[in-house]
């Protein structure tokens, strides 16, 4: 059974990734960490990670950007694999996690949904038939009303995995609106829905003569990041150092 130590465990994404591995016979939560003690879990909670003395074979963070930096060097110390959640990381922490990965397995992706990591291998190999032969490509993603950036990351990563396929070749359209002028055949056109509560739907929309080819992903709760989560450390438990994301987690 692979042991976890949870950071950032009494969040909303620890206490979904909590019920989740409570369900799972493969993998068990050892230890939580949290600097908020106000929620009673099966397992013991630390205020921080360095005063965790439980062993594990992995941590799965969904804490803060405040929290990495000892979160990292906690890792790279104790040699235990992390599945680096967290978002909104700033350059120096990004640069932090690339010599960490030197010494540590550290998993992080754009995007921990299983679904919309197969989309984004399919994407690919949809472009190499579909763009040669001339279909234009648009993304249209949606998200709830209270979301602030605008288009979304996953929505940037499909592009730079369909952009990926044809050697990034391709330039980004945000906005046609403030250019009118005809559609380049060397574009993808993304653009940004937002209203109510969807938690999250993108379509890839590949246009052709006469003929239109959809690829759509909806979330219906942000528990799908908290599943592939958890799939994401079975994959990791026990990898030497390197930076992992969740291709190599689809491609098993």
């Amino acid at each position: 059974m692979i042991k976890v130590i949870m950071h950032g465990c009494n969040g909303r994404m620890g206490q979904v990734i909590s019920q989740i591995i409570a369900s799972d016979e493969s993998v068990e939560i050892v230890a939580g960490v949290d600097w908020y003690m106000g929620i009673e879990n099966p397992y013991p909670v630390f205020e921080s990670v360095e005063k965790c003395d439980i062993e594990a074979d992995v941590v799965i963070d969904f804490s803060n950007a405040a929290a990495v930096d000892g979160l990292l060097d906690y890792c790279v110390e104790k040699q235990v694999p992390v599945v680096l959640c967290t978002t909104g990381l700033s350059e120096e922490q990004l640069q932090k996690v690339e010599d960490a990965s030197k010494k540590v397995a550290i998993l992080k992706s754009a995007n921990m949904s299983l679904g919309v990591n197969l989309l984004m291998k399919l994407l690919k190999d949809a472009t190499k038939v579909l763009a040669p032969s001339g279909f234009d490509i648009e993304i249209v993603e949606k998200h709830h009303n209270q979301k602030l950036d605008a288009p979304s990351g996953t929505a940037i990563a499909l592009a730079d995995s369909i952009n990926e396929a044809m050697d990034d070749s391709y330039s980004y359209t945000y906005d046609r609106s403030q250019v009118r002028k005809k559609r380049d055949s060397k574009e993808i056109g993304i653009s940004a829905v937002r209203g109510g509560t969807i938690v999250g739907e993108h379509e890839v929309i590949y246009a052709g003569n006469d003929e239109v080819i959809e690829f759509k992903h909806t979330a219906y709760s942000k528990a799908i990041f908290g599943k592939g989560a958890v799939e994401a450390s079975k994959f990791l438990a026990g990898k030497p150092a390197g930076w992992y994301d969740m291709s190599d987690v689809i491609n098993l």
